[in-house]
């Protein structure tokens, strides 16, 4: 059996505002960390075109076999 007392709305209210705020939101910065800035760079700019050549390349070996097929 639970002992504890139960809470009024204001103090149930200040308990869940409590919880969804981080502890350590003063000493975190996040506007000092430039890598939270910096946009990413990399590899994902040519995954579109990974995709499109590979697409191209399935689609002619499909397209080929069909035809060698039919001879």
């Amino acid at each position: 059996m639970d002992t504890k007392e139960s809470k009024t709305p204001e103090e149930q209210k200040e308990h869940i505002i409590g919880e969804r705020v981080p502890e350590d939101l003063e000493s975190s910065k996040p506007h000092l960390q430039p890598e939270a800035k910096k946009r990413p760079g990399g590899m994902y700019k040519l995954l579109p075109l990974v995709i499109i050549i590979l697409g191209v390349i399935v689609v002619s070996i499909i397209v080929l076999g069909i035809i060698n097929r039919g001879n």
